[in-house]
Formats: C-alpha cells, sequence, structure tokens
C-alpha cells in the first residue's frame, strides 16, 4: 500500500498549471478555472489525485482519529486530526498550498455537487473508499468556503456498531426504544456536535433490526452507516441524492410501509412538524437535535416553530414523545472519552409538564425517576466519578448545571 509521501507526486505532475493561474481569478471564478483543469486531465492524473486524500484518510485509524480538516486559511497548509476529542495537526502532515487543497478537494464532487457548492458555499455529502477486506471505509464530509478557499471536514464513520449493551440503559428505556414492545412514539437522541449522537442511533437501529420483523426508513444527510437487513428491510434515503429534503423523506416514507421512520434530524420547523405528524399516525420514530439535556430538546422542538403553531405542537410533541436521550462525551482517566447521558422517559407527569408548559419541573422529576430508568446529566457525570472512569474537574467541566453537581459530590 502507498504511503502518503509516496503518494505525493500525483500532486506535483499539477503544480505547472498550477502556476499558471490567472492572478486576477478570485473565488468561484478560481474554483471554476481549477474546475477545468480537472475536468482536462486523465482519468489516472484524478486517480492519483484521490489517492493522496486517501492516504490522509486511511492513516486515521492508525491514530484513532475521529475527524480531518484540511484547506483553506484555516489549517495552515496541515492536516489535522481530531484524536480522543484534540484536535492537532498530525505527526509529519505534508504542507500544502492554498491552490493545492482546493484542487485536492474539489476532485472529490462530481458536476452537480460542484454546482450545489458554488450556490450555496456548503455541500454535505459521504465519501466511500473501497477496501480489499469488503469493509468500505465510510466517511460524513462537509465541503464549504473559508475566505475564497475550499476547506474540508471528513467524520471518519465506524462501521462496526456498538452492542445494545454498551449503552447501558434500564430496562424500561430498553423496551421504550424496541418496536418489539412499544409500535410508536417520538425518541430523540440529543447532543452536541461530535458527542456520538449517530452511533447511538446506529445502536438502537442495529438492535430493532436484529430483534424485529419490520421496515425501518433511513432519511440521512449524509448516509452514515449503512445498515445491513438482518430480520428488518433498511432503506436509506440521502437527502439530496435521493430525495431533496428531510421533511420529503419523511412525507414520503408513510407511503413506504415502515415500521420506524428514522429522520438524521429534525432541523427546521417543517421537518418537526412532519415528524410529529408521522409519528402521530402511528409510526415508531427516531431523530436528532443540537441539544444538551432532555428540556432544552422539549423547548427546542417548540421554539422552532412559527408562535402561532407553538401550542399545537406543545399538546402534539406531550401525545408523542417516548424518550430523549442526551448525551456528551467525556474525557477519561486514561486519556480516552466515556459516554454520559441524561434519560427521560414521557411519564405522565413529565407529558402533563410539557403540555402545561412548566418544562423546568422535569429535571426534578429525571432526578426522581430512577424506577423508569430515567437520570440527570448530572447524576451520571457523579457515576462515572465514583467508578474512577473520570475525574471530578472533568465532570464539573461537562456538566449543565455545575452547582446541582457539586451538591451531589455533597449528599
Amino acid at each position: 500500500m502507498e504511503t502518503v509521501q509516496d503518494t505525493q507526486q500525483y500532486l506535483e505532475q499539477f503544480k505547472p498549471e498550477l502556476e499558471q493561474i490567472p492572478s486576477h481569478l478570485h473565488g468561484t471564478d478560481r474554483l471554476t478555472w481549477l474546475s477545468d483543469l480537472l475536468s482536462r486531465s486523465s482519468r489516472e492524473s484524478r486517480e492519483g489525485l484521490s489517492a493522496v486524500l486517501e492516504g490522509h484518510l486511511i492513516k486515521m485509524e492508525r491514530y484513532e482519529a475521529s475527524d480531518i480538516d484540511m484547506g483553506g486559511d484555516g489549517c495552515g497548509g496541515k492536516v489535522w486530526f481530531r484524536i480522543h476529542g484534540q484536535k492537532t495537526p498530525y505527526r509529519d502532515s505534508p504542507e500544502y498550498s492554498l491552490l493545492e487543497t482546493d484542487l485536492l478537494l474539489l476532485n472529490l464532487v462530481n458536476h452537480e455537487q460542484m454546482a450545489y457548492l458554488m450556490k450555496h458555499r456548503n455541500l454535505d455529502f459521504s465519501h466511500v473508499i473501497p477496501s480489499n477486506d469488503g469493509q468500505p471505509r465510510r466517511f460524513r464530509a462537509d465541503l464549504y468556503f473559508d475566505l475564497d478557499h475550499l476547506a474540508l471536514n471528513m467524520r471518519r464513520i465506524d462501521t462496526e456498531i456498538r452492542p445494545f449493551k454498551s449503552l447501558q440503559l434500564h430496562p424500561e428505556v430498553a423496551k421504550t426504544l424496541s418496536l418489539k414492545y412499544l409500535k410508536y412514539g417520538l425518541n430523540l437522541v440529543t447532543g452536541i456536535t461530535g458527542s456520538g449522537k449517530s452511533s447511538t442511533l446506529d445502536t438502537i437501529i442495529d438492535a430493532n433490526n436484529r430483534s424485529v420483523e419490520s421496515q425501518i426508513v433511513v432519511i440521512a444527510s449524509p448516509v452514515e452507516l449503512v445498515h445491513k437487513p438482518i430480520k428488518s428491510i433498511v432503506r436509506h434515503r440521502e437527502v439530496g441524492r435521493d430525495v431533496p429534503t428531510f421533511r420529503d423523506g419523511t412525507v414520503q416514507a408513510m407511503r413506504q410501509d415502515p415500521d420506524i421512520i428514522v429522520i438524521g434530524e429534525l432541523r427546521d420547523d417543517e421537518t418537526i412538524i412532519a415528524a410529529l405528524e408521522v409519528t402521530d399516525s402511528g409510526h415508531k420514530t427516531f431523530s436528532t437535535l443540537h441539544t444538551a439535556s432532555a428540556m432544552e430538546s422539549i423547548d427546542r422542538i417548540i421554539g422552532e416553530v412559527p408562535v402561532r403553531e407553538q401550542e399545537r405542537v406543545r399538546n402534539r410533541l406531550a401525545d408523542v414523545i417516548t424518550c430523549v436521550i442526551s448525551q456528551k462525551l467525556v474525557p477519561t482517566l486514561d486519556g480516552k472519552r466515556v459516554l454520559a447521558k441524561e434519560v427521560m422517559l414521557a411519564t405522565p407527569s413529565v407529558k402533563a409538564a410539557i403540555r402545561n408548559n412548566n418544562i423546568s419541573e422535569i429535571y426534578q422529576m429525571l432526578a426522581e425517576g430512577s424506577q423508569y430508568g430515567m437520570h440527570t446529566l448530572e447524576q451520571d457525570l457523579k457515576r462515572l466519578v465514583v467508578d474512577h472512569k473520570i475525574s471530578i474537574d472533568e465532570a464539573l467541566n461537562f456538566a449543565n448545571n455545575k452547582k446541582r453537581l457539586k451538591d451531589l459530590f455533597r449528599s
């Protein structure tokens, strides 16, 4: 297998032409010129450019890196990895000029994607590297502009799905998430970017795929891990490729005889309303939100819709919500990361609090709901400290409410 250093020769052959780029070209005009250069290049030359980038992507596994960043002024010509939560240029990273990374990154996209990128200045897509072992490496990619040049983030998708038991969920919570025990309801996995939401959601999907004969429709942007059918049919619909929007995919799914609908993210009011409607029609629905707690998730859903719709959405949400898992990945004492989570089940008291707009009361319900498998993030952080997995300082750093966590340590 070629090393990163071996593949640099493929980029060298483009340097004479890069030096000839007209100095008056900037922004999209310069990228159009580079795109034309690629279109005139041989297939072997473009495959060589792909080998340069793929060399870095393959190296991610050795470093246990979750993300790679390159291109634009912000990277300073280096290739950066995020390793166990810390982002840094990786050792022996080559240095690239801005035009070289522009060319490498443009080589990733087709004409249709290029047109979208030029119009929206951002492009989400999936990237796959074939593998000799029959397990292709998959990446979630975001290509965007940084001071008129292209920048890239790619996240490595772990093709090994964690066993459901690794989530350490209470039996009542596990039953709520299983189609075998509950055929309907809206279930949310929430957290900030990089908190492992997709991995948790994939674990839950896999558990249902292994235990129930059903049809699962996954609507994602982009599709990350591809689930092979085990007991269930699993459909994957990528936004922008298989379906225009999350909302369209959700509405269309209702005509595809699904048992479970997975909506990659509740990004806007239209998707939120569609998710509530499809759940209200008797389907089991899973989705994600960029929120740090169960209460914030409820507030976000209601706050995202127009004011005139909020009362109706509040009541419908109270009817259909079944579970919210809010999670963070916390650095451990041995330099890795561990999952800390808050869990809310929609008990009658929780539903009443949502319906009556008393969201602040839910925190105490979580703190006192251990018999249902509920707990706050702060309670879980304390557990991890007691189990000698994380430090007190890290627990305080990741707590949503530091005062409550300090009170727990004193109790």
